[in-house]
């Protein structure tokens, strides 16, 4: 968010040394701060408003944190705080977890005790067993996300990602985005969608899968969800966007469902 006014939603230095990303970054057309800045406002917003959720379910009690496709999620190195009340299984492929254990090594962060680095070939490995091998205690609550993956996996995994999650100890919560089909956005932003999948096609991840909050809602309950609710675009904006002197605001592409067993 080095392009907007504060206040910020979210600051991630860390993540930006973490990605050492290369010269000239910010000057390529994919990162153009007016033109992408729906995007990156979704982004933050749904990192924020998960981190929050967390926070919440953490002062409950609940003591498992689970990150499948964790990426370069910086939350242990930014909120000490928070990390020290949890056990942290970030979930991955094995070469960019490879790649982000050596970087945090690099920057004097290393591996602390409560970070379990979990890596796991979704088209190959099950998941749920290395999770497993690694600590995890399906048997006591945890929190599970999952943002930024729904569209990638077609319909039946997700499913089945569903009906997994929702096998866990009652009081676990899972905090999942997913896509609306381009039909439910306005037209400036399917501009942006469009240009978005061309990127994804051309990377050979294509989106596949897209739901509608009513029926994200209707799959997550019967998974076996005690209760499942999608958090509205309107909501985050209220929360993380009201009053902002440069009238940023989130795109509403990806959004977000909260369920609880």
């Amino acid at each position: 968010m080095r392009h907007d006014s504060a206040p910020h939603v979210i600051e991630d230095e860390i993540g930006l040394r973490l990605a050492d990303p290369e010269p000239g970054w910010q000057d390529r057309p994919d990162m153009d701060p007016v033109t992408t800045g729906p995007m990156r406002a979704g982004i933050v917003s749904r990192a924020r408003f998960i981190e929050d959720l967390l926070a919440d379910r953490a002062g409950r009690g609940v003591d498992q944190y689970v990150l499948l496709g964790a990426g370069l999620d910086t939350l242990v190195q930014r909120r000490p705080e928070l990390a020290a009340r949890l056990t942290v299984f970030e979930v991955d492929q094995p070469g960019p977890q490879a790649w982000k254990r050596q970087r945090l090594t690099e920057l004097g962060f290393g591996i602390p005790g409560g970070l379990r680095l979990v890596p796991v070939d979704f088209e190959t490995d099950s998941w749920w067993d290395r999770l497993a091998e690694a600590g995890f205690d399906p048997n006591r609550p945890a929190v599970v996300t999952s943002t930024g993956v729904s569209m990638y996996l077609t319909r039946e995994a997700n499913i089945a990602t569903l009906r997994q999650i929702a096998a866990l100890a009652p009081g676990s919560t899972l905090a999942t985005t997913f896509m609306l089909p381009i039909g439910l956005v306005g037209p400036d932003e399917q501009r942006l969608r469009e240009f978005a999948e061309r990127g994804a096609r051309t990377s050979g991840t294509p989106f596949i899968s897209f739901f509608t909050p009513d029926d994200m809602v209707a799959l997550a309950e019967e998974a076996g969800f005690r209760v499942a609710r999608h958090i509205p675009h309107e909501d985050l904006i209220r929360r993380y966007f009201a009053g902002r002197p440069d009238g940023l605001l989130p795109a509403e592409s990806e959004q977000i469902l909260v369920a609880t067993t």
